[in-house]
């Protein structure tokens, strides 16, 4: 080897070993890792950081998430409806607004105390350490700001393993809220996340010795596989919200505030309306008034057209000599999840102008439309006798995922024996289902709503675990 080509090779060595350098440091800045490993190892760096800084310091790392979300509400919408398909800008950016403002801090953390003649005890919320995050292609920048923010006023670190389908919008959103947090005095890394988030990727994360809890926000397999994982979890489910109009309602009212729940991000939330149950008498009025606020109403083989469309149908094998018709089973069409109202019509030869949000029709009470939970702006009315009959159906298609339902009447006793009977962990009266998680209504908001595993709407306190402190024989002065 000649004197100039080692030199060469030598050079060459050591611009590739900077090179590896400034790469490493420009991952340990925004908190993008290629390795799960790389990505928990950070966490928990960042994690022990946090600890060190006081609670005054870590409102002020919250704040600067709260504002570098609610500056960039409008890109991150564009950027989730481009990349996913799904959805609409501006509800996405109303979601996005309301995460930055509405979801607790610190605040929410709170000290309980006995005092008296043997001492004093304190209960105290501590953090986990670092939290293991599925985030869903439906919400994929609103679920990051709320959780970052509540993960990280409990005082965790997290590390988001985003649905692959979103995953160019969910590493900028991460990368944007470590960069404030860094120029707001925080430690590198408190966010987390690998370059190529994948199924593989999300399952060593749930195994890696370095995750203490685990939240997932997604449909049944992913909550399933939370829950089976031997951590601590929290599980925020799918739901099939069911929607009550009785004859005291105010018709007009109650059209309109369904429309504006049920087509809100194209029925992306798992709290908007899926499927409404009207008392007969008042079934006609409620769907001409639905159809004035934004709603097309189809019927006859136009229902039939649209269910070939975006829903998959398979028929069971029947044994051999059965002359029963065989049993059919529906799936979603992924395809059209998220989707706008015109797109969809479009697909049964339906051209309607873009004030059309909702696909309205009147159907049977085991029409698949009212039994799966569709995720699409397509609304299927069904008529019943009375409320007893109305009840009774609602609490069966939810399917006792006791996630959310919605009534719209002026009779408290109907009210309250719904209320009772569907036990929801969401339950709105008289309003859009949005209302539920604070847009448009009191209370914090959230996008991790934790039916299966009972910690309902999530907020800091729901990331900490419970410390008690005894001091024995002093510190009482009563």
């Amino acid at each position: 080897m000649s004197l100039d080509q080692a030199l060469i090779e030598k050079i060459t060595s050591e611009i590739l070993a900077k090179m590896q350098v400034e790469k490493v440091q420009s991952c340990q800045e925004d908190g993008i890792f290629e390795t799960v490993d790389e990505a928990v190892a950070a966490a928990r760096i960042a994690y022990e950081q946090l600890r060190k800084l006081s609670l005054e310091k870590r409102e002020k790392l919250i704040q600067a998430i709260r504002d570098a979300s609610y500056e960039n509400a409008e890109i991150l919408a564009k950027m989730a409806v481009e990349e996913s398909g799904m959805g609409r800008v501006a509800d996405k950016i109303i979601k996005n607004q309301m995460a930055a403002l509405k979801t607790p801090g610190t605040e929410d953390l709170t000290t309980t105390a006995w005092s008296g003649d043997q001492g004093l005890t304190l209960v105290e919320m501590g953090p986990y350490g670092v939290i293991g995050a599925i985030t869903p292609t439906t919400n994929p920048t609103e679920t990051v700001i709320c959780n970052g923010i509540g993960m990280i006023a409990a005082g965790n670190s997290v590390f988001f393993s985003p649905h692959p389908t979103a995953k160019n919008t969910s590493i900028w959103i991460i990368k944007l809220l470590n960069k404030a947090i860094v120029k707001a005095g925080g430690p590198n890394n408190l966010l987390t996340s690998v370059a190529e988030p994948s199924i593989t990727a999300a399952n060593a994360m749930m195994k890696h010795p370095g995750i203490n809890m685990l939240v997932a926000t997604g449909g049944p397999g992913v909550v399933k596989a939370v829950l089976s994982s031997g951590k601590k979890a929290i599980g925020a489910g799918a739901g099939n919200p069911p929607v009550i109009v009785d004859e005291t309602a105010d018709i007009e009212k109650a059209a309109r505030d369904i429309i504006a729940g049920c087509s809100f991000d194209n029925n992306l939330p798992c709290i908007a309306e899926k499927e409404v149950i009207a008392i007969g008498s008042i079934a006609d009025e409620l769907i001409n008034y639905m159809q004035k606020y934004g709603a097309y109403l189809i019927s006859g083989s136009a229902i039939e057209r649209l269910l070939e469309v975006v829903m998959t149908v398979k028929e069971e094998k029947m044994a051999e000599g059965c002359t029963e018709k065989p049993k059919k089973s529906y799936g979603i069409n992924k395809d059209y999840v998220g989707k706008d109202a015109k797109y969809i019509l479009s697909k049964i030869g339906i051209d309607v102008p873009d004030s059309i949000r909702v696909v309205l029709c009147e159907t049977p009470a085991d029409h698949p439309f009212v039994i799966e939970e569709l995720m699409m702006p397509i609304l299927p009315v069904v008529q019943v006798k009375d409320i007893d009959a109305a009840i009774e159906l609602a609490v069966k298609v939810e399917h006792g995922n006791r996630h959310t339902a919605a009534m719209h009447s002026k009779n408290v006793d109907n009210l309250t024996r719904f209320a009772k009977a569907v036990e929801t962990t969401i339950f709105i009266k008289n309003a859009p289902s949005y209302a539920g998680i604070g847009v448009g209504g009191e209370g914090f908001i959230t996008f991790t709503i934790a039916g299966p595993t009972g910690e309902g709407l999530t907020s800091p306190r729901s990331f900490t675990r419970q410390r008690r402190c005894v001091l024995v024989d002093a510190f009482s002065i009563i």
